[in-house]
């Protein structure tokens, strides 16, 4: 049976959370929503972790993304720009934009039919290195270096956060310098762009929202709304909370663990 396509219309941005750690009995949905290709891929992973963890990732954007356009997972197909970031190919207009992001076992996915848009979520992880010196503007490394030192790992992981949506939603991936745009790192008040180079007026074209997120994660959306004001539409039965929220707190992790690379600004 065809089915109708879903709206979700101006004034939203659609989130979506999911573990990708998921009993085998979920899994074969999930792989028959792949196509060859991406079942080759799985197929090459090493670690069987990584491998379940892509089919559980990939299998529901799949489902999730079918579910708007009424078509079947497996008929979904998708391209790249120049910079990999991806796109549904042949779905017609408007276009559904769309970004997944996922951190350990959690993934989030946020969807529009009007906005082009990014997603990043991070754990909340401890590190050694100096890279707000080598990732960030100059502006930001001197904003972060005036946050206490029991809130820097907070502060930090927003302003990566931010920057990691934004480059995603900018869609030029690491050909967009990091240092070329400032976002801001408060805890409190929405999150904001301050500044992009050669384009004045983009602090009021794009909006950032604060994602709210289990303990120890932080997370934030970019989406280029030219002055439009949205709000998060948190979808599915994981999120917490299950609820509309233009603001969203990071809150400390329990337990700290060690730090991750975080570079994921083109791919899926």
């Amino acid at each position: 049976m065809q089915l109708k396509p879903v709206s979700i219309g101006a004034g939203t941005i659609d989130v979506w959370q999911w573990s990708l750690d998921v009993p085998l009995e979920a899994l074969p949905p999930l792989v028959s929503a792949l196509n060859e290709a991406e079942f080759a891929r799985a197929s090459r992973f090493v670690h069987e972790q990584h491998r379940l963890r892509f089919i559980a990732g990939r299998g529901r954007l799949r489902a999730i993304l079918g579910s708007y356009l009424g078509v079947a997972p497996n008929r979904l197909a998708f391209s790249y720009n120049a910079f990999g970031k991806p796109r549904l190919a042949g779905r017609g207009e408007p276009p559904l934009h769309f970004n997944l992001s996922h951190s350990g076992p959690t993934a989030v996915l946020a969807v529009s039919d009007r906005y082009q848009l990014g997603i990043d979520i991070e754990r909340v992880l401890p590190f050694r290195e100096n890279l707000a010196e080598h990732f960030f503007s100059g502006a930001e490394d001197e904003a972060l270096k005036l946050v206490p030192a029991q809130d820097y790992l907070g502060a930090f992981f927003r302003c990566w956060t931010r920057k990691e949506a934004f480059v995603k939603a900018h869609g030029a991936g690491l050909s967009l310098p990091l240092e070329s745009f400032d976002v801001t790192i408060d805890p409190v008040g929405e999150p904001r762009l301050l500044r992009l180079d050669g384009v004045d007026d983009a602090p009021a074209q794009w909006q950032f929202l604060n994602l709210t997120l289990p303990r120890g994660y932080v997370g934030a959306v970019a989406a280029l709304t030219a002055g439009n004001a949205v709000s998060l539409n948190y979808r599915g039965g994981t999120l917490q909370p299950a609820r509309r929220e233009r603001r969203g707190a990071w809150r400390p992790a329990a337990r700290i663990e060690r730090h991750q690379a975080l570079s994921r600004a083109s791919r899926i």
